[in-house]
């Protein structure tokens, strides 16, 4: 195999692995994200007399352990509408928000 051929084959192997580790993280956080939204639908938090705070939302400076996706993931909710805020950190879905059935999962 010549080197050319060789050089290619890593540049595509790199890219591909690159692609695999952005869908894994995107997996990750969508997971992070239903679960989200499902621990404040089972804790009834829809309005906000009823907000509830969740005990995750706050990142610490250590932690050991595995990466925790769901303090990002709750910031891409409150961006993207579906979570709302009060103050004091209590969270609760916005009105209108359409849950999927046993599933868990995102918003329609």
């Amino acid at each position: 195999m010549s080197e050319t051929m060789k050089i290619l084959l890593m540049v595509l192997l790199a890219i591909g692995a690159l692609i695999l580790t952005l869908r894994i993280a995107g997996w990750k956080m969508k997971k992070a994200g239903d679960f989200i939204l499902r621990d404040l639908k089972e804790k009834k938090a829809f309005d906000p007399v009823s907000a509830v705070e969740l005990p995750y939302c706050k990142t610490s400076l250590f932690h050991v352990g595995l990466r925790d996706y769901r303090p990002k993931a709750l910031n891409a909710l409150l961006e993207n509408g579906d979570v709302r805020v009060l103050e004091g950190s209590r969270y609760y879905l916005r009105e209108g928000h359409k849950l999927t059935g046993t599933g868990g999962g995102a918003a329609a």
